[in-house]
């Protein structure tokens, strides 16, 4: 019995020992956390930053043209696409239009016959005048009766009236014919300005009436971004006031100033436009933007550079510098932009150290060494 005792306590001792040895390996004296410089550091300050409203938009032509159809027809031919750029006057397509075409071939026919008529009026006036003159002569030597020379004399007035007929009816056909030359030019459908078609309304083979759309060319020379202002602070906006613009598509930020406020606004939306000025390059009509507009206010806020703050999947953050000199990932909230700087809305307090330059060395946990003489 002593004997089992004894194996079971030497047992027991090892296993002891053994947990023992396993517990100061896993407890043992951790391996220090790395050490990073060559980083810039800047305390954060909180200052007085321009209060602004924030609103959003829609990208726009200045100029842009819709073509509509000027007579009934279908669209026989289509010489462009959406996209097409094209030339003021270029021919974009072609309607057809029977009805325009007879009444061009009837203007013709009815010119050709109104000549015809004018020079039978003509050729009746001449024979009735030589008729009159004989009869004058007849009548002045008294071989003439006065009923015989009255009646030559109204028959020659006659023809003469036939002819400012005639010479009236053939006005009047080539009035027709120019109306319906200008009606057949009509069918055809020409860019009224240079830019770019971006929408069709018609296709081949549609038919269209007077008015109905059929295309919309934008001029490519200037774009604006139209922002809608609510009507509760439309009073503090108003042309030459400025606005920090963002093009999402485009990825451009710049600062420009309101051109144009109209004056009225969409029911349904209880809004106002406010227009400004796009002078980037590779914007197009219907593009989102954002706008930053300065109400002339300022608020207390925080401004740090673009540099400093990046993205690791859908969290926004920065490098922060604790008082032990560990550097850590802190998760922030970011505002407008300005220039090389982003307002920070939460996350940072006055005081907050942070990395500026050098992130691509920071590492979370890593202590920030001090190089002789302070460097970081």
């Amino acid at each position: 019995m002593n004997r089992s005792y004894n194996v079971v306590l030497a047992l027991t001792i090892t296993v002891a020992l053994g947990l023992a040895g396993c517990s100061d390996t896993r407890h043992g004296a951790q391996a220090p956390p790395p050490a990073v410089s060559g980083l810039t550091v800047t305390a954060v300050k909180v200052s007085d930053l321009p209060e602004t409203l924030d609103v959003v938009g829609t990208v726009r032509a200045r100029t842009s043209a819709l073509v509509s159809a000027r007579i009934s027809g279908t669209v026989s031919v289509l010489h462009v696409r959406e996209g097409d750029r094209v030339r003021k006057g270029q021919l974009l397509g072609q309607l057809d239009s029977k009805e325009n075409l007879a009444q061009a071939t009837g203007a013709v026919a009815a010119i050709d016959e109104a000549k015809r008529g004018l020079e039978e009026a003509q050729a009746r006036q001449k024979l009735a005048d030589s008729t009159f003159g004989r009869f004058k002569r007849l009548y002045d030597e008294q071989a003439l009766t006065r009923q015989e020379f009255d009646t030559r004399q109204t028959e020659r007035e006659l023809a003469h009236q036939a002819v400012a007929r005639a010479e009236a009816r053939l006005r009047q056909t080539q009035e027709a014919s120019r109306a319906a030359g200008a009606m057949a030019d009509y069918t055809k459908i020409v860019a009224p300005i240079s830019g770019i078609i971006v929408a069709k309304q018609a296709d081949l083979g549609s038919t269209v009436f007077p008015g109905q759309p059929l295309m919309t060319i934008d001029d490519e020379g200037s774009y604006q971004l139209e922002l809608a202002i609510p009507e509760s602070q439309v009073r503090a906006v108003h042309a030459g006031t400025p606005v920090q613009v963002q093009i999402d598509a485009t990825g451009s930020s710049f600062s420009t100033r309101v051109t144009e406020v109209v004056p009225s606004s969409d029911p349904a939306s209880r809004t106002y436009t406010a227009k400004v000025a796009v002078p980037q390059k590779g914007v197009r009509s219907g593009m989102f933007g954002r706008g930053s507009i300065a109400l002339g206010s300022s608020v207390k806020g925080v401004r740090v550079p673009r540099s400093a703050v990046f993205e690791r999947g859908a969290l926004t953050a920065v490098w922060s510098v604790g008082t032990d000199e560990v550097i850590r990932m802190r998760l922030v909230k970011t505002g407008r932009i300005a220039g090389d700087s982003i307002e920070i809305l939460s996350g940072l307090s006055d005081g907050d150290r942070i990395v500026t330059a050098g992130m691509e060395k920071a590492i979370d946990g890593a202590r920030l060494q001090t190089a002789p003489g302070g460097a970081k």
